[in-house]
């Protein structure tokens, strides 16, 4: 795979030399690395606001993907996710082109907020426009100068606030690649979701480019499992992609569930929430998830399971209304086996080694 925008080779000699990657104003040559801000506005005080954009332009030819995160300001498992990865002696081996943007939404992550100055959700003003609102311009600049370029993108996200995810993929039906790179993530769930109207992934897939969508754990929290996840799936796709070498180091085997369907089991009135079930807990239709009582004792109120299924995703507010999310349940195939998977997928990730001792995990 090359990339979207195919460099050309020019000559030396009997040879030929990769040409450099052009973002924004800078010029990168093959076999360096080097990060260029893209102009994207002003805070009330007139401090500038950029759009960091970290460049690793291989010496040889191969694939260009982005890796970005805090699309929604308040998601910082993808930061720790992505300094994690940009500290990875690997990434001087690297094949092709590497795009990573910590943060897309820096107004959101300065105020901690999910969303932008103008209170609205960056995830629903794609592909932009360059003389609409705030969070049209900035869509139209971070789709148009970096994600166009790129063959795909990992997003990276987390929960809201009060909510948790179990680590999982998301990718847009009817994309065999991008399927394919979900199962190498190995994430433990992998689902085909529907595509939200003016989100990232919508206009991504418009445009041609395949993109997995990370989910895992909660806003405003670190998730040491959910990072180390993450971080190992992005090394396992750029190895699948032959953007690295080949470990050569035994790896612990990982397999990863296909969601069919998941659907949100919400409170049928409103108390104080004790939850019985946990991420990765496998539930029988019917089986009791959790009682809401009223501050008083005096009524409890059951949680059933309206399916059968593996818990992926759960609030963690003891506090709700009628009519809030409680439990996201997807369903799987051979739910029986589920938990046995989960169980050796946890297994699996404490005796992986991560990565070969050449490339040491810096924390």
């Amino acid at each position: 795979m090359q990339c979207r925008i195919k460099p050309k080779q020019k000559a030396k000699g009997n040879l030929l030399k990769r040409s450099a990657f052009e973002i924004g104003d800078q010029v990168i040559e093959p076999g360096s690395r080097h990060t260029v801000e893209l102009p994207i506005g002003t805070l009330t005080d007139h401090t500038p606001v950029k759009l960091p954009v970290h460049v690793f332009h291989g010496r040889k030819p191969g694939p260009c993907i982005l890796i970005c995160a805090a699309v929604h300001g308040d998601e910082i498992i993808g930061v720790e996710i992505i300094r994690r990865l940009l500290g990875q002696s690997a990434l001087k081996k690297i094949r092709g082109t590497l795009l990573v943007v910590p943060i897309v939404n820096a107004f959101g992550f300065l105020t901690r907020s999910r969303y932008l100055p103008d209170r609205r959700d960056l995830n629903r003003f794609f592909p932009g426009n360059e003389n609409g609102s705030l969070a049209s311009q900035l869509a139209a600049i971070f789709l148009k100068q970096v994600v166009a370029r790129v063959d795909l993108a990992i997003d990276l996200h987390s929960a809201a606030v009060h909510r948790d995810n179990l680590p999982q993929i998301r990718i847009s039906p009817d994309q065999p690649f991008a399927e394919k790179m979900a199962r190498e993530f190995g994430a433990p769930v992998f689902m085909r979701s529907r595509v939200l109207s003016g989100s990232l992934r919508e206009s991504s897939q418009e445009i041609g480019v395949d993109m997995l969508l990370y989910e895992a754990g909660e806003a405003l929290r670190y998730d040491e499992t959910a990072v180390r996840v993450g971080l190992r799936g992005i090394l396992r796709v750029m190895r699948a992609m032959q953007m690295l070498p080949a470990g050569s180091g035994r790896k612990a085997e990982i397999k990863t569930m296909h969601g069919t369907s998941s659907r949100w089991d919400r409170a049928p009135h409103g108390g104080l929430l004790r939850a019985f079930k946990g991420l990765g807990d496998v539930v029988e239709e019917g089986e009791l998830l959790g009682v809401i009582s009223d501050p008083t004792g005096r009524y409890d109120h059951n949680i059933e399971a309206s399916e059968a299924g593996l818990v992926i995703g759960r609030t963690n507010l003891p506090l709700v209304h009628r009519g809030d999310a409680i439990f996201h349940i997807a369903q799987v195939r051979r739910p029986s086996d589920a938990e046995q998977s989960i169980e050796q997928y946890d297994i699996a990730l404490q005796n992986d080694p991560l990565f070969d001792d050449d490339e040491e995990e810096i924390i």
